[in-house]
This record gives C-alpha cells, sequence and structure tokens, in this order.
C-alpha cells in the first residue's frame, strides 16, 4: 500500500482549475521530485495534498485512508509536514519557540532537530528576524521535523540561498529520506538537483503530468525534461 496515493485529482481556487485530473503514488521512504514551469500547478499540487486548495474531484490517500476532506490542521497530524516557499517563521518568536511550537510527540525533539542543524542551536535565542535566508530555511525545516511527519513536502528549498547552502541543505535532506526514513515531495526549479534528491519524479504542464518515471533515468535523459522546465 502506498504511503501517499493521488487518484483523478482536480482542484483549483474558486472557479479556476489548476491541477487536472492527476495521479501518483509515493512510498514510504521514497523521494518524489515535482518539477516543470512556474505557473503549472506545482505549489497548487502540495497545497491540495495539505489540505488548502479547493477539492473538485478525485481522491487523495494516506496510508490507505481518503483524506480529500479532512481538514488541513488534521493532515499535519496524520503526518504530512509542511515546508513552505515563504517559510513563514514567527519574527517575533526566537528560534527555539518557533521550533517549540510546532512540537508533537515523537522521536524528533529539539536535541535531534538541533542535531540536524546545529547552527539552530547556535542561535536558538536568536529572534526568526533576525536569520538569514539559509538559517531561516533550515527552520522552516526544522520545524516541520518538530511534528514528527513521515512526509516531508518541501516548496522550493533552495530558491534564494548561497550555493554552500543548498549543499548543506542536499546533503540534509538526502540523510533524512536514506537514514531517518523520510518520505520527501520535493518541488525545485533546480530540476537536477531535486532528481538526484529523489527516486521518482513527475514533470507538471498546465496541470497535468506530462513525464513520470524514475528520477535517475530522467537525470540521465534530461533534454525530455529541459523542453518542459525551459523558461
Amino acid at each position: 500500500m502506498p504511503l501517499l496515493e493521488i487518484r483523478n485529482l482536480t482542484t483549483g481556487y474558486g472557479d479556476a482549475v489548476v491541477i487536472e485530473d492527476l495521479s501518483l503514488a509515493l512510498d514510504e521512504n521514497q523521494g518524489l521530485a515535482v518539477l516543470g514551469r512556474n505557473g503549472v500547478g506545482k505549489t497548487t499540487l502540495m497545497l491540495s495534498i495539505m489540505g488548502h486548495a479547493k477539492h473538485m474531484a478525485g481522491a487523495i490517500f494516506w496510508n490507505g485512508q481518503d483524506i480529500s476532506a479532512t481538514p488541513a490542521y488534521l493532515r499535519s497530524q496524520l503526518g504530512l509536514g509542511w515546508v513552505p516557499q515563504e517559510r513563514d517563521i514567527f519574527p517575533s518568536l526566537t528560534v527555539e519557540e518557533n521550533l517549540r511550537v510546532a512540537a508533537r510527540p515523537g522521536p524528533y525533539g529539539l536535541d535531534k532537530v538541533y542535531r540536524v542543524f546545529p547552527r539552530l542551536q547556535e542561535r536558538r535565542r536568536n529572534m526568526g528576524d533576525k536569520l538569514s535566508g539559509g538559517e531561516q530555511q533550515m527552520l522552516a525545516i526544522g520545524r516541520a521535523l518538530m511534528t514528527n511527519p513521515r512526509l516531508l513536502l518541501l516548496d522550493e528549498p533552495f530558491e534564494g540561498l548561497a550555493p554552500v547552502i543548498v549543499q548543506e541543505l542536499e546533503a540534509t535532506l538526502d540523510h533524512l529520506r536514506r537514514h531517518e526514513g523520510f518520505a520527501t515531495i520535493i518541488v525545485e526549479q533546480r530540476a537536477e538537483d531535486a532528481l538526484r534528491l529523489s527516486d521518482e519524479a513527475a514533470v507538471l504542464d498546465r496541470g497535468r503530468i506530462v513525464e513520470q518515471g524514475p528520477a535517475g533515468h530522467l537525470l540521465q535523459d534530461f533534454d525530455r525534461v529541459k523542453k518542459w522546465i525551459a523558461v
């Protein structure tokens, strides 16, 4: 049984359809890269999984349970960890307060998050708005880990970050998936990086999947992908 299964999903906002008749599945500990140009529905797909877009047709199954009508806050409790593109750090809270506010029972608490991101421990008394972009992204991921999810959904996690920070975050995400048992879905403009961090890949265009398969195969035949992601 897949950890996450999407069947013939159609979602959007108001009367506007953004995702149309989309199907995919993700197993435990598996990584999925979602690629495509800006505006093709990648973020809407993530928001649909989290329950923040209007459900119009189809179904989303989590560990075999239909969660299509489940409110967003309950999806988080079921084990979906969300790292939005905007990071949504609380600026008036310290790093440690940002982490504690998301805490749920499970193996990932402050000590373990600090082992994953030692820099957060160094900055634990800093306010959220006093962090660099890379530190804010570490905090956003760390806060998601504090919810003790089984799946991490990451929307543009490397956007605007220095190459050295991107390398550090890539190594962390690779470790979390391969050695800590997390499944991941990564939406990322740096397509080759996302493919290297994933087992499977789906390329979207106008809310539909136009290419799908093992990430390694798409990486080797990257020209098939480039025509769908080139601006």
